[in-house]
């Protein structure tokens, strides 16, 4: 499992919103949130990239980590799930 270190905007709760996060060695900007819910866990965003990309990223509250899940183009939906590392704070 690989860390995932996610920049994120923490306003009145943490982790509010994804703005930026590394993937595949590479620093991903967050053009877009096309999608925001809550689960058992913590907070779900479904976030475009810069690069048209669409990728999941959930932030496990009780275990302090970020995990992501790239979306796939057809009926496959998301894949590649990944470890994660608590790099959040506002920017």
């Amino acid at each position: 499992m690989t860390d995932l270190q996610v920049e994120c905007y923490s306003g009145h709760t943490y982790a509010q919103e994804p703005r930026a996060f590394v993937w595949q060695g590479q620093r991903v900007e967050v053009e877009a949130i096309e999608a925001r819910w809550r689960t058992p866990d913590g907070p779900v965003f479904r976030v475009r990239a810069q690069s048209e990309e669409v990728f999941e990223l959930r932030y496990h509250e009780t275990e302090d980590r970020w995990s992501i899940a790239q979306a796939l183009e057809g009926p496959s939906g998301l894949d590649t799930p990944g470890g994660s590392q608590r790099i959040c704070g506002t920017l």
